[in-house]
């Protein structure tokens, strides 16, 4: 962890990406899957703005959100058919175009690199496997294991496991989710406007930029960070 002073990053020290949506181009196959699991439970089917805003969540909170009907001890079972329906599935996913080139160019240029996510572990774990990233990341959190996004405690983990403060780290996401994230633990934001929420939804949050592409999100990232 000891890099040289003059080759640290001008701005950011650390920069935090949520990962579906953001790096990983998942948000439709996720949209269809709480659909579908709704309807293996006889639900109201959510729309695809309601299930695309609950995206970014832990998974028992977003089904609980888009099932409000569903009585609590029924939420697991919901969750069952929407891992059901996402396993069948998710071999067909990828990373959007130009994500392992940018992650690549962070690294070289010595910031520390982390994922905080409403995954579970082994969602995440098998998800890194699927696109070769294992290794790439320094640190990840998922929402398993800490508290969901918007609670701060998964950001603020990730700061203390590399003594980075709030001023210094910079959090990427899809999501109005992500963007509360930054905002409850003090740090800086980067909104991406591909994902999960209509870019408008940011406009109430004190993001650095909107990138309206992997491509862009590199260019900001390379110019600012």
């Amino acid at each position: 962890m000891n890099s040289p002073s003059s080759s640290r990053p001008r701005q950011f020290d650390l920069i935090v990406f949520d990962w579906d949506g953001t790096l990983y181009d998942s948000t439709a196959l996720i949209v269809r899957c709480i659909q579908a699991a709704c309807a293996d439970l006889a639900l109201p089917i959510p729309s695809r703005t309601a299930a695309s805003y609950v995206i970014g969540l832990g998974l028992h909170d977003a089904l609980a959100h888009v099932a409000p009907t569903l009585p609590k001890e029924r939420v697991p079972e919901l969750g069952l058919r929407y891992r059901h329906h996402y396993f069948q599935r998710q071999h067909e996913l990828s990373l959007f175009d130009g994500s392992l080139e940018l992650l690549a160019e962070l690294k070289s240029r010595h910031h520390w690199l982390a994922v905080a996510t409403g995954k579970t572990r082994s969602g995440l774990n098998e998800a890194l496997e699927h696109v070769a990233l294992r290794g790439v990341f320094d640190a990840t959190r998922t929402a398993d294991e800490t508290q969901s996004k918007p609670h701060p405690l998964m950001l603020q983990e990730l700061m203390a496991e590399f003594s980075i403060s709030p001023e210094r780290t910079l959090m990427i996401g899809d999501t109005t989710h992500d963007l509360q994230l930054a905002v409850n633990a003090g740090a800086h934001s980067l909104a991406v406007s591909y994902g999960a929420h209509e870019p408008t939804a940011f406009a109430d949050y004190p993001t650095r930029h909107v990138a309206h592409s992997v491509a862009e999100l590199k260019q900001w990232l390379l110019q600012h960070a």
